[in-house]
């Protein structure tokens, strides 16, 4: 079924008192929320030990656990040491959302740098060969990979590159942050439509069952003409998109992803928003 949760902890959880992730649980289920992303943005740094802790914790209050590989990933560096480092990012994410007890795992695919862009999404289309072999070698296959969309024009993660390199294998689900894509495409997303036509595009490309439970990012976000800027949160009524439109397209194309919400502070809110957008339209 369809999910919905925060990424990390908000402002009002701080502001209750509360530091700890095993609270983080709690806190959650308690809003009648579902799922909750951690992040290891900044590395892979939690230890075996307190994985297996925080994962009683959110089992024992439903919730289901995904992870954020390090936000420094670039699988088109043009060095091969640097590129190898970055898959080991991700395989050692996917083996520590497996001691969390969840089972996705997001990165950022790559920066264009110096390059070209046909170069850069060439090269990053060979790591992905690379990174699949890994989790193959590692027996991560049940692991869901997913690759995400990204909001910056330097940056390596059009829906269409997304869509493309998810079908090297099936262990790739695409993550589609409509903030990422909205604010990449200067306002493209508007209407049922809009999404409808981005979410048919990836269906038949990949096929409906990998679809069907893809994983989603989703925030207000400010933007210019080279991208992404900054998360905002639902109060904000310049930019967009907003999520009704998308609950519309979801219930009609049968498709139940894992909602995350990245608003500004504000994302355990937000995803409550969102969840009852989607269960009164």
């Amino acid at each position: 079924m369809i999910k919905f949760g925060p990424s990390g902890n908000s402002q009002a959880f701080f502001d209750a008192g509360l530091t700890k992730t095993e609270d983080s649980a709690t806190w959650v289920k308690n809003l009648g929320l579902d799922c909750f992303e951690y992040s290891f943005g900044r590395g892979v740094n939690l230890s075996d030990a307190k994985a297996k802790e925080l994962s009683v914790a959110f089992k024992n209050a439903g919730v289901e656990i995904s992870v954020h590989a390090p936000y420094y990933i670039n699988l088109a560096n043009p060095d091969p040491e640097m590129a190898e480092k970055s898959i080991g990012y991700i395989i050692d994410s996917a083996k520590k959302v497996l001691l969390l007890g969840g089972n996705r795992v997001v990165f950022h695919p790559a920066s264009q740098g110096a390059a070209t862009r046909e170069k850069a999404v060439e090269l990053t289309r060979e790591r992905f060969i690379t990174l699949c072999e890994r989790i193959y070698a590692e027996n991560l296959e049940n692991v869901m990979f997913c690759p995400e969309t990204m909001g910056k024009l330097a940056q390596i993660g059009t829906v269409a590159e997304i869509t493309d390199f998810c079908k090297t294998d099936k262990v790739f689900t695409p993550c589609v942050d409509f903030g990422h894509v909205n604010a990449r495409e200067q306002g493209s997303l508007k209407t049922a439509e809009d999404y409808e036509r981005l979410l048919m595009y990836m269906t038949d490309g990949l096929n409906y069952e990998r679809m069907k439970n893809f994983h989603v990012h989703f925030s207000k976000i400010e933007y210019s003409a080279r991208g992404e800027i900054r998360h905002l949160t639902f109060e904000d009524t310049v930019y967009g998109p907003e999520f009704a439109p998308l609950a519309v397209t979801l219930k009609k194309l049968g498709l139940e992803p894992y909602i995350v919400c990245e608003s500004a502070g504000t994302q355990d809110v937000d995803a409550l928003k969102m969840r009852k957008i989607y269960y009164n339209n």
